[in-house]
């Protein structure tokens, strides 16, 4: 990569500080890809990192280059980002990347993956090695199970070429009508409702076909009487970003299905096909799909690698995987009585995946079930195909109790999802709010109003991940479980804010965006510049997923200047460059790629030697701060915030089997034990701590006083925005 040079003192908004928000987020995928690559990351754990990969790269095309092209057809020639690069300067980089991650990729696959799954008895037969036997099976599932739902499609001036769902794998074949010169094309789709992969009678061990090799196999049966020249497997990948018009929007369910639906036919923005597909194929299909060259992919091998994931889901073969975990029970709530005494007794901080996801399902299921409930208020973002969550709403609505659903329905590629759900939980008589047409809420919250012996008792838990059991298991997040009743007033003012009209409160403890927020963030930011400046140490740790928005890396930038020492653990897009020379020398940057996606967000500041710790849902990103609705909230608790800053976010920082480092021009070189230090892989040190904790005895103590009603009065501060919270 060329050099990076330091611009003029004080120009902090100069784009040649800036990384680029798509290369930068190409250098993430490359680190998942890189597991992939890793000898020593068991063998079906790398066989689904290279079906993350790809999955990660279908959604990239979709939605940022399909955003990006759109952009040059409407002749917007600069993007928004702070690096200020021509938007065709990023699709020629994004191609020249992608191009050069796809290869490795595949030669990931073809020369390691693949070769060490055969000797551990887990094939996948291509079109050649096929046996005898093996045509003889396939002939027959092809008949009974395949041959009913295929439709060939010619393609001429009666039969134009088919509006192809994205993401399908397709077979395109050149045939010949004996005794005429006449060329003919046809298409045929691979039914994305059967099985991705066929599996084979084996003695022992897994063999399977692709689909898409079986259907080749027997095209003569769908073209019968015509010349069979050629056929390719192929793919398209069709922009899927779309935006809801503000203005115009009366019903926001009825818009969102309507986006949806178009999204299924959006423009093509990749051709993907095999690497032996003749001239001719490939021409056909780029003036089909109106698709220029630099947007196709020819690949030597199996296409669409998602479809791995059912080769990685096979039972057995316990040696080839991560070692199996079981999320721990959190003894504050397995030893309780019940889940509203132990909140009672303290505030609880529960470590997902390593602590239980249950005991978020239980709250939710204990509020339904029990008679003393009152009320029940939650948001949901993404949530399960068949979410027990979902159930325990409708089931505490059917017995009576008010129930409130805040659904996200532009959560992007879920929005089908939530569209079930929502209709779901209207049927149940469930309260649904969409939220707002001009923000996505993306908060985590849930709220339980509960009548007690001496008075109406709130209780809340809060979280930096999504209300999801599935996701839960993968994903590293914070949940918080309280009854304090200044978290309890701000939780039922957000919920007023969210489904209602009303004056934005004067927040007790949650720091709300977009409308505080990030000057929250840089007033933090400013106060530990003053305590450097003071002649005390400043000090800023923050664990995100992503960092863009320009103002804070600005502020990032000033506090390095004054000589504040930062550490940043982002696992994703990082538009900082840390590192240059006056401006960014004291700040750190590293990544941590491992079994589990990092996913929790933790701000730390050292405010003077009286550090104040805060969890939360946003990022450092410009849509966080700006276009959702957010929260953040402190941890104050003694124990809980000496366990976020000495467990969590100490051991994050010292990873150095799973991490990575962010160099100045936007590379990452990957992390290894000094000489004399011991290897520490951070996710592997939590699943022991979890382990250790969970083996705890508590000694029971009475409930604090806390009071069941907070009367202090909410004062307004101004009268909401719905377009800007």
């Amino acid at each position: 990569m060329p050099a990076v040079t330091t611009p003029p003192a004080n120009a902090l908004d100069d784009p040649a500080l800036y990384l680029n928000r798509e290369l930068s987020w190409l250098e993430f995928n490359r680190r998942v890809l890189e597991e992939a690559q890793d000898a020593g990351v068991p063998l079906l754990e790398r066989l689904k990192f290279l079906a993350i990969f790809g999955a990660n790269l279908d959604e990239f095309f979709m939605v940022r280059v399909g955003g990006l092209q759109q952009k040059v057809q409407a002749g917007i020639a600069y993007g928004s980002g702070a690096d200020r690069m021509p938007v065709k300067v990023q699709l020629e980089k994004i191609a020249e990347s992608a191009r050069q991650q796809v290869a490795a990729q595949y030669g990931c696959l073809n020369t390691e993956v693949l070769p060490a799954l055969e000797r551990e008895g887990i094939v996948i037969r291509g079109l050649k090695d096929l046996t005898d036997a093996d045509k003889l099976f396939l002939g027959e599932v092809f008949h009974r199970q395949i041959f009913p739902v295929l439709t060939p499609l010619a393609i001429d001036p009666g039969h134009p070429f088919p509006h192809l769902l994205n993401k399908s794998l397709n077979l395109a074949v050149l045939l010949q009508r004996p005794a005429l010169a006449e060329k003919l094309f046809a298409v045929v789709q691979a039914p994305a409702v059967l099985p991705r992969f066929v599996q084979l009678p084996s003695e022992k061990g897994h063999v399977f076909a692709p689909l898409e090799t079986v259907i080749h196999m027997h095209l003569p049966v769908l073209f019968a009487g015509m010349t069979l020249e050629h056929a390719t497997v192929f793919r398209v990948t069709r922009d899927s970003d779309f935006e809801i018009d503000d203005e115009e929007v009366e019903d926001l369910l009825k818009a969102i299905e309507e986006e949806v639906r178009k999204r299924r036919r959006g423009a093509a923005v990749r051709l993907e096909l095999d690497a032996d597909a003749p001239p001719e194929i490939e021409q056909f299909l780029t003036n089909a799909l109106d698709i220029d060259p630099v947007d196709t992919y020819r690949l030597p091998g199996l296409l669409d690698q998602t479809g791995l994931f059912q080769i990685y889901s096979l039972p057995g073969y316990p040696h080839l995987r991560d070692p199996q975990f079981v999320a721990q029970p959190v003894p504050e709530l397995a030893q309780a009585t019940n889940i509203w005494s132990a909140i009672r007794t303290r505030d609880i901080l529960v470590h997902h995946p390593y602590e239980s996801f249950g005991h978020v399902m239980d709250f939710i299921e204990a509020a339904a079930n029990d008679d003393r409930v009152l009320a029940i208020k939650q948001t949901l973002y993404r949530t399960s195909s068949d979410s027990p969550i979902v159930r325990a709403l409708q089931r505490a609505a059917d017995k009576g109790k008010q129930v409130t659903a805040v659904i996200e329905l532009k959560a992007r590629l879920d929005e089908e999802r939530n569209i079930v759900w929502a209709r779901e939980l209207e049927k149940a008589g469930v309260h649904v709010v969409f939220g707002f047409i001009g923000l996505k809420t993306h908060c985590k919250v849930a709220l339980v109003v509960r009548r007690e012996d001496d008075g109406i008792r709130r209780y809340v838990h809060l979280s930096t991940g999504n209300y999801n059991p599935q996701t839960a298991r993968i994903y590293t997040d914070l949940g918080y479980f309280t009854c304090n009743p200044d978290f309890c007033e701000d939780a039922s003012a957000l919920f007023n804010y969210l489904t209602g009209y009303c004056e934005l409160p004067q927040w007790r403890k949650l720091v709300v965006a977009p409308s505080r927020m990030q000057g929250f963030m840089i007033e933090k930011i400013e106060r530990e510049i003053a305590v450097q400046g003071k002649g005390r140490e400043g000090r800023i740790i923050a664990k995100i997923n992503g960092l863009l928005e320009p103002a804070i890396v600005q502020a990032l930038y000033r506090a390095s200047q004054a000589g504040v020492r930062i550490d940043i653990i982002c696992r994703g897009i990082c538009a900082l460059r840390p590192g240059l020379a006056g401006v960014s020398e004291t700040i750190r940057v590293t990544s941590i790629v491992d079994r589990f996606l990092e996913h929790s967000r933790i701000f730390f500041f050292g405010n003077g030697g009286d550090p104040q710790v805060y969890i939360g849902s946003a990022d450092w990103m410009d849509r966080n701060l700006s276009r959702r609705v957010e929260i953040i909230f402190p941890i104050e608790v003694p124990e809980l915030k000496h366990r976020l800053i000495n467990e969590i976010l100490a051991t994050s920082m010292a990873d150095n089997v799973k991490a990575r480092e962010l160099l100045p021009d936007g590379s990452y070189r990957r992390i290894h034990p000094n000489d004399g230090l011991p290897a520490v892989r951070s996710q592997q040190r939590f699943l022991e701590i979890a382990a250790q904790n969970a083996t705890r005895r508590l000694v029971d103590v009475a409930p604090p006083a806390i009071p069941y009603v907070d009367s202090r009065p909410t004062p307004a501060r101004r009268t909401r925005k719905r377009q800007t919270g």
